[in-house]
């Protein structure tokens, strides 16, 4: 998956409130929103940002209970769970909001909520072919768009600036031909940014391919890669910590491919 890293600054930007720089240069005590934080990717990129001490707002749909513990195990203090449809315009809005008074700002937004659904153009029906290009595009792009443009209000009010980091895919640059509007979303995906960088995992081990990893096609799908397997939710958390520091500031419009050498670009 792609992470696009867009930056809000003025010049002569610092931030308001007093944070703690870490030997590595990464900051801490910055309030975070992370999108789909409850599984997978998402909840890997929640961990990170709490071992640095920031304050986490874990988002989630529809699992409730599964936030509410992973708040709870979190280290250090002032974490919140957030709920919302992100498809749901007012829900977004809504979501940010509360997140932002919870976490007393917001310094960081990760959009990483998706949606990854099987519709192969040669075997579904006409309204099944819909049904998945509105879920699809809803969710991965304009709940994204939606939820940028909610927390870029907070960050510009508050004079300090802030951090947006969208998680994209390695399809939005070879395509998805069994999952063409998740490909398309995540190449909308990466125009919607000012400041950009980002890095570019392919099959990463979470909830979403497990059966894909577990079933006949498992070995291929690892056989991609000439490590013989797929990426760790943590490695795509570590650079999504990256780019939230101030150190990722002048590496503005490079992508970084992170799929193992499975698929190369020039």
């Amino acid at each position: 998956m792609v992470v696009l890293n867009a930056l809000f600054t003025r010049p002569g930007w610092r931030p308001r409130r007093a944070v703690r720089v870490l030997r590595s240069g990464l900051v801490a005590d910055r309030a975070v929103l992370v999108t789909g934080g409850s599984r997978g990717i998402g909840l890997a990129i929640v961990r990170a940002f709490a071992d640095l001490g920031d304050r986490v707002a874990v988002h989630h749909r529809d699992s409730a209970g599964l936030a509410a513990e992973i708040v709870a195990a979190l280290p250090g203090s002032g974490h919140t769970v957030v709920q919302a449809d992100l498809t749901d315009p007012a829900a977004a809005r809504l979501a940010v909001d509360v997140a932002h008074t919870a976490l007393g700002g917001l310094d960081v937004l990760v959009n990483n909520a998706g949606v990854y659904r099987e519709h192969d153009i040669t075997r579904v029906s006409y309204d099944e072919w819909q049904a998945a290009w509105h879920d699809t595009i809803g969710l991965n792009l304009t709940g994204a768009a939606n939820a940028t443009w909610c927390a870029v209000q907070h960050m510009v009010a508050a004079g300090r600036g802030g951090r947006i980091i969208n998680v994209s895919s390695r399809g939005a640059f070879r395509g998805e031909p069994r999952h063409p509007a998740y490909g398309a979303s995540k190449a909308g995906l990466n125009a919607l940014g000012i400041t950009v960088t980002g890095v570019a995992p392919g099959y990463v081990a979470t909830d979403m391919i497990t059966s894909q990893l577990a079933g006949p096609g498992g070995d291929a799908i690892r056989a991609q890669s000439p490590f013989g397997r797929v990426a760790q939710p943590a490695e795509i958390a570590a650079a999504v910590v990256y780019l939230a520091s101030p150190e990722a500031e002048w590496a503005s419009g490079a992508i970084l491919d992170l799929n193992g050498a499975s698929y190369l670009r020039t």
